[in-house]
């Protein structure tokens, strides 16, 4: 402990638990929710998530890895899940024989918007219905200090 704490405030090391938790705890909260009712991990609905939130519900494997939080071999192994359950289809690029699309099928939408109040109901219930209107804008203004959009 004394190490960490030299590298550490104490005030510093307290905030980092703290969104250690929260992370945790909020991820937590999704996965059971998520599977229970819509036999969907968190990982899959954010590439479902994706694709709906993308123009022609397709994007390019490399692409779609970016914006989701799993290394290219997850990605492929999830892909590869999804697209046995008919959510996701995959689809040759025209302009690259070495690309591949991952597309939305309609069940996948029909999953993703059945499962979408359920997401939302636990991203309220552990996070954003406990705050008020300005602890969410010090909120908002703290993560994108963090993590500015576009990076």
């Amino acid at each position: 402990m004394t190490s960490m704490t030299a590298e550490m405030s104490p005030q510093q090391l307290i905030v980092w638990r703290i969104l250690q938790r929260a992370q945790v705890e909020i991820t937590r909260s999704l996965e059971i929710a998520l599977l229970s009712k819509h036999d969907l991990a968190p990982a899959a609905y954010d590439v479902l998530f994706q694709l709906f939130e993308t123009p022609g519900r397709r994007l390019r494997m490399n692409d779609l890895a970016d914006r989701v939080l799993l290394s290219r071999s997850g990605l492929t192994r999830l892909i590869d899940r999804l697209q046995r359950e008919g959510l996701v289809e995959r689809e040759a690029c025209a302009s690259d024989a070495r690309g591949l699309y991952a597309v939305l099928t309609t069940a996948g939408e029909e999953r993703f918007s059945e499962a979408t109040p359920t997401y939302m109901r636990a991203v309220r219930g552990r996070f954003l219905g406990l705050l008020n209107d300005e602890e969410l804008r010090q909120c908002a203004a703290m993560l994108a200090k963090l993590f500015p959009p576009g990076s």
